[in-house]
Order: structure tokens, then sequence, then C-alpha cells
């Protein structure tokens, strides 16, 4: 009792120190009047292209000078957990001058001299639709909109780099900084931003200072006149800041005006669950009539023929039961445990997808009750990191078990196995692309040093965990299976077209895939096509994937069935190549979406979506396929426990 009473006051006890500290997306950070508030600038990314850029880099932006605003801020380069370094985050403090309710109407920044390389580079940066994300209390900068009615009022983060108008380019060296912002519950002294929003406009103004006028002033160009003789140019760097009160928005609720947009597509997640349901809902009214009915009286018939005594009900029993066209599974009850080919891999294999399957269940969980959320910048990956490399325990334990049925007896070399063959190949593909990023010093280039990271927790944290997983698991007893394994193995006779490996994983990844492919659109669009906006439908996506779950694992009952009817009792392998067969459709669909809805530039882009969706492919492939084997499995030893064989 007393240690439930510890446990119960232990949160009670640590919250004035949690207070101490600030958690992105839980904790309110609130300032008083004159307080310096730090602008923090990220990167650029294009709908165009899949190389961000750091901004704060750019050749030719305000460098952050020594002893300038930011200065007082401490370090210039924020330290970034493992997502936001490889997504491309590269924040830094800037000296724009931000101070709690002072309004500065114009204030110049810097002028910029770059020459001509520079130039055309930006000029390049902006013709491609480059976006600005800078950072202010946690809150990216954004574009105001209104809806289409103009009944509503939404953002979208980031700013334009530039504009193009009449074939010329126009860089956006001056921002109109709008933050707004309300008094703290409780305490009026203090403040709370709720709104950061960015107006650019491009200004060719006088050096030095900032044009009299911001109005009707002419743009500025980036180009070299003709004839001039001019190497450089210089480009002036202005700002101006408001502070505006705002009551009708509460800090909880700040980042809703980022989805307000999104809410019109609500009707379309909806006719995405409609559409996953009756397809799941149909392929059950499939799997109950094998169940109940077909294998029922089946079952029943070869029992009876067993267990009877007078030599003419068992052939009249035998007459009937050659008349069915479903009793070949009944056939192979000597060798539908056959361990497959390749089991040494198989095992492995399995225990992956069960360590990839946790990881999926506890993100869509975490994301759905709001712990990840777009605030927690990079938590998502992070978080999907470290779960990755403490599920290795599951994956060792599972795929020991697995092993250990199929009569092995070296479980060192199967952990082995499993913590290095398809974590390695995610590494290895991850660090041949890096080469590629890292050529185009793009800010998502990896970081030799978080490659460290990266090598230790996986050699270092979730290879030992495997192996920990591996010894508990072979301490236990193999899965004990129905039926003996003959010493001969039965001669498969000849399988129809569908039943064939490539056609019955492609028929077999139909159905999962229209499950999913509605919800694929937005869930695309947020990763390649409209990276200002964020993917927030976690409901809607674990709904779904729960119905592309249930799917998958009752089309790869289906294919069993049909396959051991067949007398094919090599069904291990294509249980989980059929549950996988979808994820050749999503790649398909990839494809599709890069020809039809992208308009990327350069090969090194094209080559990072086409290995990056392959990849996702890959990961989902296992983790389905897992689910499909699981599945196939419990259903073949229930059918087969259900008989009396020999």
């Amino acid at each position: 009792m007393r240690l439930l009473n510890t446990l119960f006051l232990l949160p009670a006890a640590l919250a004035p120190l949690c207070s101490g500290f600030y958690i992105p997306g839980w904790s309110i950070r609130s300032y008083k009047d004159k307080d310096p508030i730090p602008l923090y600038t990220n990167k650029i990314t294009s709908p165009t292209t899949e190389l961000p850029f750091a901004y704060a880099e750019l050749p030719f932006v305000c460098r952050a000078e020594k002893g300038g605003f930011g200065s007082k801020f401490g370090r210039r380069n924020i330290g970034l957990n493992l997502g936001e370094v490889l997504r491309g985050d590269r924040i830094s403090v800037s000296d724009y001058e931000l101070v709690m309710g002072e309004d500065q109407p114009c204030k110049h920044l810097c002028d910029r001299k770059i020459s001509k390389r520079d130039a055309i580079m930006a000029n390049r940066l902006v013709r491609s639709g480059h976006v600005v994300e800078w950072i202010v209390d946690n809150l990216p900068g954004a574009t105001s909109f209104v809806t289409v009615d103009k009944s509503k009022k939404y953002y979208a983060a980031g700013f334009k780099l530039g504009y193009v108008e009449n074939e010329e380019a126009y860089i956006n060296n001056h921002v109109t900084i709008v933050i707004r912002w309300r008094r703290m519950p409780e305490h009026d002294d203090r403040k709370i931003i709720i709104a950061f929003e960015v107006y650019p406009k491009s200004v060719d103004g006088p050096q030095g200072k900032c044009p009299r006028s911001l109005d009707n002033q002419k743009p500025l160009a980036l180009q070299f006149p003709d004839g001039d003789g001019k190497d450089t140019m210089t480009i002036p760097y202005t700002y101006s800041v408001y502070w505006k009160e705002e009551n009708s928005i509460d800090w909880a609720n700040r980042w809703d005006l980022y989805f307000v947009n999104d809410e019109e597509s609500v009707h379309i997640h909806w006719l995405a669950i409609v559409n996953s349901v009756v397809i799941a809902m149909l392929l059950t009214i499939v799997v109950a009539i094998v169940m109940l009915r077909t294998l029922s009286r089946d079952i029943q018939k070869y029992n009876e023929a067993g267990s009877s005594s007078d030599p003419e009900a068992k052939k009249v029993s035998e007459e009937a039961e050659a008349e069915e066209d479903t009793t070949g599974w009944k056939l192979v009850h000597g060798d539908v445990f056959r361990p497959p080919t390749m089991g040494g891999l198989f095992a492995p294999v399995i225990g992956s997808g069960v360590q990839l399957m946790i990881v999926m269940v506890s993100l869509i969980i975490l994301s759905a009750t709001g712990v990840l959320n777009p605030s927690y910048r990079g938590g998502f990956i992070s978080f999907g990191l470290f779960l990755f490399a403490f599920a290795g325990v599951f994956s060792g334990y599972f795929s020991t078990r697995v092993y250990k049925t199929f009569k092995g007896d070296n479980w060192k070399k199967n952990a082995m196995m499993t913590g290095l063959i398809f974590p390695g190949f995610l590494f290895g593909s991850t660090f041949v692309l890096n080469l590629f990023v890292w050529a185009q010093a793009s800010s998502t280039a990896i970081p030799f040093t978080t490659l460290l990271a990266l090598l230790f927790m996986w050699l270092c944290i979730s290879l030992p965990l495997v192996y920990f997983g591996s010894y508990f698991g072979f301490k236990r007893d193999p899965w004990e299976h129905p039926t003996r394994t003959t010493m001969i193995a039965r001669q498969m006779p000849p399988q129809p077209w569908y039943l064939k490996t490539i056609p019955s994983i492609l028929l077999g990844g139909v159905i999962p895939f229209a499950v999913i492919f509605i919800e694929l659109l937005f869930v695309f669009k947020s990763l390649w096509q409209d990276k200002s906006t964020y993917y927030y439908m976690f409901g809607f996506l674990g709904l779904i994937a729960g119905v592309l779950l249930l799917t998958v694992m009752e089309i790869s009952i289906v294919m069993t069935y049909f396959l051991l009817c067949s007398e094919n009792w090599q069904w291990w392998w294509r249980s989980f190549l059929v549950g996988a067969g979808s994820a050749i459709w999503v790649f398909i669909y990839s494809a599709w979406y890069y020809w039809t809805r992208l308009s990327v530039q350069g090969w090194v882009s094209g080559l990072l979506f086409f290995a990056y969706s392959a990849l996702a492919c890959c990961v989902y492939g296992v983790l389905v396929g897992t689910l499909g084997f699981l599945a196939s499995y419990a259903f073949v030893r229930k059918i087969y426990g259900a008989i009396k064989a020999d």
C-alpha cells in the first residue's frame, strides 16, 4: 500500500521540477514585455526535389554575425534529435530582432554581396519553388490563406524564397513578421505566442538602410545587366515586426490553423474507411464459408471414414470424398509441416517482421493519442528508431521459436542472422544513398557522427537484445504440430495458373492494396508533394491499418487453403509472399504518383524517390508478409489438428 501511495504521489512531487523544462508540444512558454525571442532558421524545401538545403548556409542570405542579436541566446546551431537530423533539419539562431511587444516598422538586417555563381544558384532555387522554414516558439513561420468560400483562415508552413514573373526571377529580401499573442491565464504580466505569420516581399531598396516606403517598390531581380562588367551584386535584407493580440485562439489549439485546409478532406478519409471495411467484410464472408461449410464438412467426413470399422461404409465414404473438389488438403497431412527450403533465412525474416509490427502499432498509437505530434519535430522518426532497436528482443524470441520448430539447434547463428540481415540491408542501403546526398551538399546528408550513432544503436543495443530474446526463445519448447511428417516428400501435381508463384503473389496483393490506396494518396502528398503540410490523421490511418491487417490475414488464409487443396504443401514461403504481395502494388502506385503528380527535377532526386519508395515497400512487405504467415500457420495447425491422421 505504501508503494502504491508513493507511485501516486511521485508525479505531483516531480511537477514543480518538470515546470523548469520546456517539452515541445506540451509545455507552455511565456514571455514578459521586452523579453528577447529567438527566430530560428531551418531549411528550404521544394516539391520539385528531394534535396533540402540549410537556410543559414545559403551563400546569398545574411550570415549570423559574432555579437549579433542571436548571440545572446548561446550557441548558434541548435542541438537536434535523431529524427530532426535524418529528416534534414538544420536549425540555427538568426539575428532577426524579436522583442516581445515592440513593433519594428522596418529594420535593416544586412547587405549581402554575392557573385554571379551565387546569383545563379539563387535563381535556380527560386524557379524550383523553394519554401523557407523559420521557427519562433516552436511554431513554423506560416503563409496565411483563406478557404475558397472565404469562411476560414488557414496556414501553410513556410514562405516562398522568391517568385517568377514574366520569366524573371525575383528574390524575397524583405519579410513582414506578424506574431499573434494572448495573455497567459492567471498571469496577466506574461504573454504566450499563438501564431507566427511571415509575409515576404521583393524590394529593390537602398543599401545599408530601409527604403522610405515599402509600397510601390520595384522588385529585386536576380540578374546581372548585360555589359555593365560587374561580377557581384548586393542584396539588401530588411524586415518588419508587428505584435498583434489575438484572444480567439488558445495555446492548446494554436496548431489547428495548419490543418484547417485538410479538414475538407475528412469525407474522403471516411470514404477510404468505408471502402476498406466493405472489402474486408466480403473477404471475411469468403473465409467464413471456407471455414464453416467446406472445412467442417471435409473434416467430419474424413474423421467418420477413419473411425468407421464397416468396410462398406468406409468405401461409400471414400467414393463421396472423391466426388468433392476440395479434399486435396487432407492428402498432404504428412508433408504440410515439412520445414521449408531456406528455413535458416525464413526464421530471421519472420523475426524482423514481428519487430516491425511492434514498431508500427506503437507509432500509430502514440501518434493517434497525440504523444507524437507535429510540434515534436523529428519525434516520429526518433521514436521509430528507438522502438526498432528495443523491439529486437521480440525479433530474436520469435525468430528462434520458428527456427527451433524447424529442428534447428544453433540458436546463436540464427540470432546473428536475425540481428544482421534485415537491419544490415536497411543500414547499407541508407549509407549508399547517403553518398549521393552528400555529393549534392543537401541538409538531408546524414553526418558521420549520426551514422556512428545509428551503427551503435544497431550493433550495441539492438543486436544484444536479439541475442537476449533468442536465448529465452530457445529455452522454450518448439511449437508442436498435430500431424507427423513422412520421411519421403509427396510429389505435387501440376498447379493451376493462379496458384503459381508470381500470379498468386500479385492476385493476393490486389485486395489489401485496394484497402489502403485512397489513404496512400494523403500519405504520399505529405511526404513528396506538399512538404509544407503535416500528416496528422493517424486516427483514420489506425482504422485503415487495422482493416488492412485483417485483410492480409484473410487473403493469406484463403490462398494457403487453395494451395493445400491443390496438394501443394510448400506453403510456408508462399503464405509470406502472398501477404507481402500488396507491397508490389504500392511500389507500382508510387511510380504512378511520381510520373503523374510530381514534377521532380534532377536524376538524383528521382533516384532518391524510387530508392526510398523501394525501401519503404520492403519494410511494409516484411511486416504484412509476417502477419500473413502467422495467420496461415495458425490456420494450418487448426485444420490439421481437427482431423484424425495416422
